[in-house]
C-alpha cells in the first residue's frame, strides 16, 4: 500500500509542476505567448506522434509477414500511446515528456529501461524462470534439497545437479 501511495503523490507532482512552471513562463513572456507555446506544442507533438506511429505500424506489419515477433514495435507503439496522452495534457512539462517519449532517440533507451526493469522481471516471476534462464535443468535446488533445513538433511550433503535419495543420501549420475 504505501508503494501505491508514492505512485498517486508522484503522479500529482506533474500537474503541480506543469500549473506552477505555466505562471513562471507567463510571467516571463506574457500570456498570449504561453497559450500560442503550449498549443504550438502540441500540434508539432501530435504530428510527430502521428508520423511515428505510421513507422511503427509499417515496421510492425513488416515484421508479422516475415514471421518475426514484433516485441519492440508493440511497446513502441505503447510509448507512443502514452506520447500522445501527454502532448493532448496542455502544459510544458507534460508535452516535454510527451516529446521525449514520442522522439525515437530517447524513446529506445526509455524502451529498453522498461524492458529491463519492468517487463522482464514481470515475465520471469509468471513464466517460473523461463525468461532469464534461471530454472533448474537438472537436479534439484541446493536450498529445497540438501541445504540447511532441506529433506536431504542440515549438512548440505546434497549437491545442484546430483538427485537426493529418501534416506538424504546424495545419488550421483555414476552411482544409478
Amino acid at each position: 500500500m504505501p508503494r501505491t501511495r508514492w505512485l498517486i503523490a508522484s503522479l500529482l507532482l506533474i500537474p503541480l509542476s506543469d500549473a506552477l512552471l505555466l505562471v513562471v513562463v507567463s510571467d516571463f513572456i506574457g500570456w498570449k505567448a504561453t497559450v500560442a507555446l503550449v498549443v504550438l506544442t502540441g500540434l508539432v507533438g501530435m504530428l510527430l506522434v502521428r508520423a511515428e506511429g505510421r513507422h511503427t505500424l509499417r515496421t510492425l506489419q513488416r515484421k508479422v509477414q516475415t514471421g518475426d515477433l514484433p516485441t519492440n514495435e508493440l511497446m513502441d507503439g505503447a510509448l507512443l500511446i502514452a506520447a500522445g496522452a501527454f502532448l493532448l495534457t496542455p502544459g510544458l512539462v507534460t508535452d516535454t515528456i510527451g516529446f521525449l517519449l514520442a522522439v525515437p532517440v530517447t524513446r529506445y533507451p526509455i524502451r529498453e529501461v522498461l524492458k529491463r526493469f519492468v517487463v522482464k522481471p514481470y515475465l520471469d516471476k509468471r513464466m517460473e524462470g523461463f525468461v532469464s534462464g534461471n530454472v533448474w535443468t537438472a537436479g534439484f535446488p541446493q536450498e529445497e534439497f540438501g541445504g540447511p533445513g532441506g529433506p536431504g538433511g542440515s549438512s548440505g550433503s546434497g549437491q545442484s545437479g546430483d538427485f537426493v535419495d529418501v534416506d538424504g543420501g546424495t545419488v550421483n549420475d555414476d552411482n544409478r
